[in-house]
């Protein structure tokens, strides 16, 4: 039998309800981030008015969004040139396992490929066993490095 596949497109303005709603699910299951619906809604605008460096893209079924992707084009000096940066790998739960999250990356390879994207990188919850075979699955390696973060101060 074949295995299904999924048409992929880029995000826009109308998916965003949708796609909050994936990020619900995402963040409510990652140990550093807390859903926020309008932090999300404010991301995922910021990421769409930015096609030049950045791309959103959906998998549907039916003509439903039932998955999303994002990538956020930066510089390396260590590849010296364009890396992008993957956030937000996520299927609806109730279509997971059935190949989207797949089709998704290989969407993404394809992006990569088209703006001569030298590396696509990832932060993954170190609890999310289930992802974290997905990505060594899909071909993703570990690193040495460990993720730090520092929230700004806001200016008063």
């Amino acid at each position: 039998m074949t295995p299904p596949t999924f048409p992929i497109r880029s995000a826009v303005v109308n998916d965003l309800p949708v796609l909050v709603g994936l990020l619900q699910q995402l963040f409510s299951i990652e140990a550093d981030f807390l859903p926020d619906a309008e932090r999300q809604r404010r991301g995922l605008e910021q990421i769409l008015q930015r096609p030049q460096q950045a791309v959103v893209l959906v998998a549907l079924h039916d003509g439903a969004v039932i998955g999303m992707c994002s990538a956020q084009i930066l510089v390396s000096t260590a590849q010296g040139g364009e890396t992008a940066l993957v956030e937000d790998v996520v299927v609806d739960a109730g279509q997971r396992g059935n190949g989207v999250g797949t089709a998704l990356l290989d969407a993404l390879d394809e992006w990569a490929q088209q703006r001569g994207v030298s590396r696509l990188q990832l932060l993954a919850d170190r609890g999310n066993a289930q992802a974290l075979d997905f990505y060594l699955r899909r071909g993703w390696l570990p690193t040495q490095l460990c993720a730090w973060r520092r929230f700004v101060p806001a200016t008063e």
